[in-house]
């Protein structure tokens, strides 16, 4: 009988054990699953090949000082920057910061023009990377006002056609998630000069823009004459190669030949409107 008992309460522990042992498989195939396999690595190599990108134009200079967030390559013959370059990405959210004074940018070895060039001279500070780029941090905005960031500007082409360009541009940013600005004054020999360091004030600015979002690169040049106008921003927009000639650049020289040359001939302000 004890016998019996004992073989009784054995079978019930196993049958027991074998239950709850079933109840934990099956409660742990319905969890849901965490990959750490293929979504990762995806998500890797899209961050490398933007990094890998390297967007920056030659420098006729030689003198390409790299801040934070935009790079710019200086021309002391004319003090002030050839180009400034930078990624521009759709802001989510804009911060009204106020405005710092514009101070000298200690890494310009030649040193970057004093902004007392421009006092009573009848020309803006015009920013190159625009501070309203720039609205996602203090540090950021600060940066726009060092200034190697800035070129002469009649406070109506400032605050006209050129401000309508900039704005523009965000708005491309933000419709292709980030896209490659690149800007400056066309700087030529014999132009007028403001200020004891003789600041030259630039007849034409461009803009180049590269969206590298899609499978298919494009690219647009504005040349914009340095006077407030009421034409439509596409009537300023002219092949990038246009723009290479005038000013000694090569925009995005680390693209593939082929692509590179097939883009800066073209003019389409269509496809950058409409897609």
């Amino acid at each position: 009988m004890k016998n019996s008992l004992v073989l009784a309460i054995i079978l019930c522990l196993i049958f027991s054990t074998i239950t709850v042992s079933c109840r934990k498989e099956l409660d742990s195939s319905l969890e849901p699953k965490v990959s750490t396999g293929s979504t990762e690595k995806n998500e890797t190599s899209i961050q490398t090949d933007n990094t890998k990108f390297d967007f920056l134009p030659s420098s006729t200079t030689n003198q390409v000082v790299k801040h934070k967030y935009y790079t710019l390559s200086y021309n002391e013959a004319f003090e002030q920057a050839e180009w400034v370059a930078y990624e521009l990405k759709g802001i989510k959210s804009y911060h009204d910061y106020d405005r710092p004074f514009f101070i000298e940018d200690e890494k310009v070895k030649t040193g970057s023009a004093d902004w007392r060039n421009y006092k009573r001279s009848g020309y803006d500070k015009g920013h190159l990377c625009p501070a309203g780029d720039m609205k996602f941090s203090k540090e950021a905005y600060d940066e726009t006002f060092l200034t190697s960031n800035i070129s002469p500007q009649k406070n109506d082409f400032n605050n006209g056609i050129w401000n309508t360009l900039e704005q523009k541009v965000r708005y491309w940013a933000s419709k292709y998630d980030g896209i490659y600005v690149v800007t400056g004054g066309v700087l030529t020999e014999n132009l007028k000069t403001i200020g004891q360091e003789d600041v030259a004030v630039p007849e034409y600015f461009y803009k180049v823009l590269l969206d590298t979002s899609r499978s298919e690169y494009k690219m647009i040049g504005f040349l914009v004459p340095a006077f407030d106008s009421n034409k439509p921003l596409y009537e300023f927009v002219v092949p990038v190669d246009e723009i290479e000639k005038m000013t000694g650049i090569d925009f995005y020289p680390s693209l593939n030949d082929k692509i590179e040359n097939n883009l800066e001939k073209s003019s389409d302000y269509k496809s950058w409107s409409f897609n």
